[in-house]
């Protein structure tokens, strides 16, 4: 007797064929109508390719196009650093201290000139007191502890149009104030503080105004900028990290001032007068961040023994205040460009995908929370100049946000997505060799580190690009 299998149970104990053949008559009919599918697109699929085909013999090879598209070329990244990154005229300043155990500690601080905001009066006068006011715009470490601002004069004078770098050598003159205490801050708003100087200020104020006769600006003399030349701010942050951050760029759009000294005197009438004395003034006073890494404090790392060689680790990073950064070399670009294959393409997409490498634990379970938002790329040019990628400037007048050349977080697919076109089209029509296939992964701004999954990896970098052949 023949089995009895699960699908034909349907029709199990049913005395009426009838249903039998309903039922395959409904199979036929699906297996028909699928036929006919299939049928009619091959035939579309034939006729179409026979259409496309018609005038081919008699075009010449050149007037066709082939678009092809590859994420295999090769990739390499490296850990590198140079303590000596331009920082004059930064967006942001920092003062303190940052430590990671696997990066190990950054220390921040700045150098600005000072500018008297009204005109001397040349009254003779009696200096009561000064003070200063700060704006801290983020602050991060522990504030439970006393934190302290040092200032010291600079003994040479800077200019806004000169370009000044994290390692320049301070030639300090001897001039302190000192113990000039922070107060209690909070962490998570702006901090406008009104900062008392040891003495009530009054030894500052006197050396500022030892010489009444230089207390002018003028661009073709000798003025107030090479008198007194400039301030070198440090904070002294105890025995725990603690960093807060301020911008001596002018707020064009409330027309203020947020980052002053103000010096308070009085005349021979007793009459109370008052100087400030601006530092992110109208009138852009030069200034530039010192910044200084000590690797050897790392705990949770390798102290990038590595840094600044060809060595290709499963790992690369980068760390704010410009530190150890990664480099990313593209020598299959360099093949594209020696083939005489290649002479004759077009850059449809050229995008830089690049992994991080990130556990989220309970006390951080959020990526968001510790890698920066964006990055940026830029590369060097053979006199050793750095510059912003294409993509990234060419969108500034209609995106100012930059979103074709993106750089920001992926945090579902963590990875920094680069999109760089213009950079490797540039790169293959360059004859003079100024430009080498490789960038660079940096943070403008910010207090962030990120380590990247390169190489080896199993998840490492990857290059995609498409190109039209001509």
């Amino acid at each position: 007797m023949m089995p009895i299998m699960i699908f034909m149970t349907r029709f199990y104990n049913i005395p009426r064929h009838i249903l039998r053949i309903n039922s395959d008559s409904k199979h036929l009919n699906r297996i028909s109508r699928l036929a006919l599918v299939i049928l009619i697109a091959v035939f579309a699929s034939s006729c179409e390719k026979g259409l496309l085909k018609v005038g081919g013999d008699i075009l010449p090879e050149s007037d066709f196009v082939t678009i092809r598209a590859t994420d295999s070329l090769s990739v390499f990244s490296y850990t590198m650093f140079n303590d000596s990154a331009r920082t004059d005229l930064p967006s942001l300043s920092y003062l303190g201290q940052l430590y990671d155990p696997a990066f190990g500690t950054s220390n921040a601080g700045f150098v600005s000139q000072l500018r008297l905001n009204t005109r001397w009066d040349g009254q003779p006068f009696t200096v009561d007191s000064m003070k200063l006011f700060l704006h801290l715009l983020t602050t991060s470490g522990t504030s439970d502890e006393v934190h302290s601002i040092r200032i010291s004069e600079i003994g040479n004078q800077i200019y806004p149009d000169t370009a000044y770098y994290s390692n320049t050598a301070l030639d300090t003159t001897g001039f302190n104030v000192a113990d000039i205490v922070l107060p209690a801050l909070r962490t998570d708003t702006i901090n406008d503080v009104e900062l008392n100087l040891p003495g009530k200020g009054v030894a500052f104020g006197n050396y500022l105004t030892r010489d009444t006769s230089k207390l002018f600006y003028n661009n073709k003399i000798a003025d107030f900028r090479s008198y007194f030349k400039g301030l070198y701010f440090r904070l002294n942050s105890g025995s725990k990290p603690f960093l807060v951050s301020l911008s001596l760029v002018y707020n064009s759009q409330l027309a203020t001032y947020f980052n002053y000294f103000v010096l308070f005197v009085h005349d021979s009438t007793g009459t109370s007068k008052q100087y400030s004395l601006i530092l992110d003034a109208k009138n852009i006073n030069a200034s530039f961040n010192v910044f200084s890494h000590d690797f050897n404090t790392a705990i949770g790392g390798d102290k990038f023994p590595n840094r600044n060689t060809t060595y290709k680790d499963t790992l690369s990073y980068l760390q704010a205040f410009n530190g150890v950064y990664t480099k990313i070399s593209l020598p299959g670009l360099e093949q594209i460009k020696n083939d005489p294959a290649f002479s004759k393409i077009a850059i449809n997409r050229a995008r830089l995908v690049v992994p991080v490498s990130f556990n989220a634990t309970t006390s951080i379970p959020y990526i968001s929370k510790v890698l920066p938002a964006s990055l940026r790329l830029r590369y060097r040019s053979k006199t050793g100049l750095r510059y912003d990628v294409p993509d990234y400037l060419m969108s500034a007048s209609v995106d100012q946000y930059h979103l074709f050349f993106d750089g920001s977080l992926d945090t579902t697919k963590m990875v920094y997505n680069f999109n760089i076109p213009a950079f490797v089209q540039a790169y293959l029509r360059d004859a003079t060799g100024d430009v080498k296939p490789e960038v660079e992964i940096y943070q403008s701004t910010g207090t962030r580190n990120a380590v990247f999954r390169v190489n080896k990896n199993k998840t490492p970098v990857k290059f995609e690009f498409t190109y039209t052949q001509f």
